[in-house]
């Protein structure tokens, strides 16, 4: 869609570790017409030489963003009348947020939407953490100038609240690791320190924390961390409780009853906020969703409430009829067939036998089986069961202590916990990893455009978010050639969207290439998306593990989900499974059947 000058207001954005001006020409200087008719439209920072752009002189040509070499910039013609729901804007050429979501008491209200895109911000803005600005990046404003930008909405009591300090919020934050950094201490002890309902107790049996509790922070795992962040979140006596992404880390067991832990405060009559990337969890603990869409590190638009099941479909869809916005041009659905063996050859690429690995304190038996080629093994249960144990002896990482795995084949492992610690940008690592030049390669064009990383290239790894280290891990994972591509939870820190695009990116990359892949992960849409089979791991977490042979998607989501006790039925639109109600008809009917996993015949 065109605008014209007059209906349209300009956002110009630099991404500043982008911006290299002394590895550059200067292009966007160069050749911007406004420079060239004599304007300032574009100029050197004095301090650094980076680029700052006069959104007001900007004609919004994106000749700049065309010549950048280094994807450093981002002009968008936003409708003029946005500009008046302008609420925060961090500095001259920088992100941008527009419009709130509303808070509801007694409800779960969630955010939808990628990565850099506003999520975050408004948790803060919303709890008081950040004052909002309105574009006025330049100066602090009164509270009484905060309050009279909300008058006639609903905002407008909350915020007279905030500022006034008569209400409470409590966050759960999105980076867990810094925890113990913050307090010393055990578990137990930041739990108590927080509980103002004295609902420690049950909180922790809900959250099965008691085997942890008593031990230091320094000590806890991801998941651990992540359900004690909930749990303290949650004990506090509260008006409003948002929860930053709090499924991480933690398998599919521990996420249904973080969703319970978080749905227990609506029932209470509290406002709950949340934002997940976890389209089924979202679903399955939501009573409405806002979606957020926009360009990601430039600006976020926050759309009208919706209710669950219609914010997720508009949001898979990409369309909002109500706001006739389209925020992306193709949709996303999910397919209903059943896994197509056809598809897949009758061809080993590994066998094994019965294997044993055996720790001091926890043992792991899995059952004789092979993996074929061009097949994409989904590899499902809780966590400390062998999961990735088994996967790092599949990978020749770790031996196993009783039998042995047969195969030819070439492994390319890509594990479940990222180390940053590499001193150099992300091209000179994808590099290394293909052992090749990729810039303007086939293999450039086959595997890092779809992942979307190219822009990423000058950016020194230690600089990536959790998300853009995770895409540039498993594009060095495929980079390396091999037969089979081992990969340990690849949706950790992913937006909904880039977790779509991966399962289909990864069907296409194996069938095309004949090769073969095996992951783990606990995003059960994801799983569903990309599994052809699965190996279900059972037992005691911690202590022993146990894995069957490798079972149809079908059959093996039937038994994962029998053993989680939910039931799935398809939504009639996209085709993504949605959770049954607990104890509602389809989930009763549904149970006995014995029909968990619901695939259309």
């Amino acid at each position: 869609m065109v605008h014209s000058p007059e209906k349209t207001h300009r956002v110009a954005v630099l991404d500043e570790d982008l911006c290299q001006p002394r590895k550059c020409s200067l292009e966007c200087i160069i050749y911007c017409p406004v420079n060239k008719t004599g304007g300032e439209c574009i100029i050197q920072r004095e301090t650094d030489g980076k680029a700052v752009i006069s959104e007001d002189l900007c004609t919004g040509c994106g000749i700049c963003v065309k010549k950048c070499p280094f994807d450093a910039i981002v002009i968008v013609n936003l409708a003029k009348e946005l500009g008046t729901d302008k609420i925060h804007q961090f500095g001259i050429n920088s992100f941008r947020l527009y419009r709130l979501p509303m808070l509801k008491k007694g409800y779960v209200v969630g955010l939808l939407g990628k990565n850099g895109i506003g999520k975050s911000t408004i948790v803060n803005i919303l709890s008081g953490n950040l004052r909002p600005n309105f574009g006025n990046y330049d100066k602090e404003l009164t509270s009484e100038e905060i309050i009279d930008k909300f008058q006639g909405t609903e905002l407008k009591s909350h915020f007279e609240k905030i500022l006034n300090g008569t209400i409470r919020a409590s966050i759960k934050p999105q980076i867990v690791s810094m925890i113990p950094k913050a307090f010393r201490g055990t578990a137990k002890q930041l739990l108590d320190k927080y509980d103002e309902r004295n609902e420690s107790d049950r909180v922790s049996s809900q959250l099965e924390m008691f085997n942890f509790l008593d031990r230091d922070l320094t000590e806890l795992s991801g998941g651990e961390l992540q359900r004690l962040a909930v749990a303290v979140a949650a004990v506090k006596d509260a008006d409003y409780y948002f929860f930053d992404e709090p499924s991480s880390y933690d398998d599919i067991y521990q996420r249904l009853a973080v969703a319970r832990v978080i749905r227990d405060l609506a029932k209470e009559g509290r406002s709950v906020m949340v934002v997940e990337h976890d389209i089924g969890l979202l679903d399955y603990l939501s009573d409405y969703i806002h979606i957020l869409y926009g360009e990601p590190g430039a600006y976020g638009i926050v759309s009208t409430l919706q209710s669950t099941k219609l914010g997720i479909n508009r949001f898979l869809e990409g369309f909002l009829p109500s706001e006739n916005i389209r925020f992306r041009d193709k949709g996303y659905t999910f397919d209903i067939k059943s896994s197509s063996e056809d598809q897949i050859p009758d061809e080993s690429v590994a066998e094994y036998s019965d294997l044993r690995k055996s720790f001091r304190s926890f043992s792991l038996a899995v059952s004789a089986g092979h993996i074929r080629r061009q097949e994409i093994v989904g590899v499902v249960g809780a966590n400390a069961l062998g999961k990735t144990t088994f996967m790092k002896m599949l990978a020749g990482v770790e031996k196993p202590s009783e039998g042995h795995i047969e195969h030819g084949a070439t492994v390319s492992f890509k594990p479940q916990y990222l180390n940053n610690a590499y001193d150099s940008n992300v091209i000179s690592l994808l590099s290394t990893a293909y052992r090749n030049v990729i810039e303007n390669s086939p293999i450039e064009q086959e595997i890092i455009l779809p992942l979307g990383i190219r822009r990423l290239y000058e950016k020194n790894v230690r600089n990536l978010s959790g998300g853009e280290l995770q895409k540039v891990a498993i594009a060095a994972c495929l980079l390396r050639d091999a037969d089979i591509y081992a990969l340990d939870e690849p949706s950790a820190f992913l937006d909904i969207e880039d977790r779509i695009a991966l399962a289909k990116f990864l069907h296409r990359f194996v069938r095309s290439r004949g090769k073969t892949a095996v992951v783990i992960d606990h995003d059960m849409q994801l799983v569903d998306l990309l599994a052809d089979s699965l190996i279900l791991f059972q037992g005691d977490p911690g202590l022993r593990g146990f894995a069957g042979q490798a079972m149809k998607k079908e059959e093996g989501m039937n038994k994962f989900l029998a053993t989680l006790s939910i039931t799935y039925r398809r939504d009639e639109t996209t085709g993504r499974p949605r959770i049954n109600k607990e104890g509602g008809r389809l989930d009763k009917l549904q149970k006995e059947a014995g029909q968990f996993y619901y695939v259309d015949k």
